[in-house]
């Protein structure tokens, strides 16, 4: 199925040819192309919008994710009954934000590419509410960037290392 790349931001030059083929290879190592996915690239204004309404934090934040299926158990699969059911959901990045967060010597698509992981882990039910479910999705995104990093060349670490 399809994954939908929106930018919908001017701050941060967005080469979005470039994010799409490392999203596509983090669906494919998570066995989830068959399912539609919405990645959308905002500023630190809506993002923060976004964060208030949803999260009562008024605050920018990295990323925030939008299941299409709820209640998964951490890593579940959905096994959806009809075809309008294969998304996964939304993932938004607050493109601005991770621009400003990130250090001089990282590869700025790597660290959109990490952000982005993290959030489609939590379509897939992972979370990091408490440590065992921390570890849960550490391990995943570690087993995830790892398999990347052998296509790309590179050495991406998870976003949620040291949360707990």
């Amino acid at each position: 199925m399809s994954l939908v790349l929106r930018n919908l931001q001017r701050v941060v030059p967005i080469r979005r040819v470039l994010l799409r083929k490392k999203i596509e290879i983090v669906r494919s190592i998570l066995g989830v192309q068959k399912f539609d996915l919405g990645v959308i690239c905002v500023d630190n204004k809506n993002i923060q919008h976004i964060n208030r309404i949803y999260r009562e934090k008024n605050v920018p934040t990295d990323v925030l994710a939008f299941p299409f299926h709820e209640n998964l158990k951490a890593g579940e699969i959905p096994q959806p009954d009809i075809p309008d059911d294969y998304n996964l959901g939304d993932v938004f990045l607050g493109v601005e934000y991770i621009f400003q967060q990130r250090k001089e010597n990282e590869d700025y698509y790597d660290i959109l590419t990490v952000t982005a992981t993290h959030g489609i882990c939590h379509l897939l039910g992972f979370s990091h509410d408490t440590e065992a479910e921390w570890r849960k999705m550490f391990q995943k995104e570690k087993q995830v960037l790892e398999e990347l990093s052998q296509h790309m060349g590179t050495r991406l670490q998870p976003l949620s290392r040291g949360l707990f």
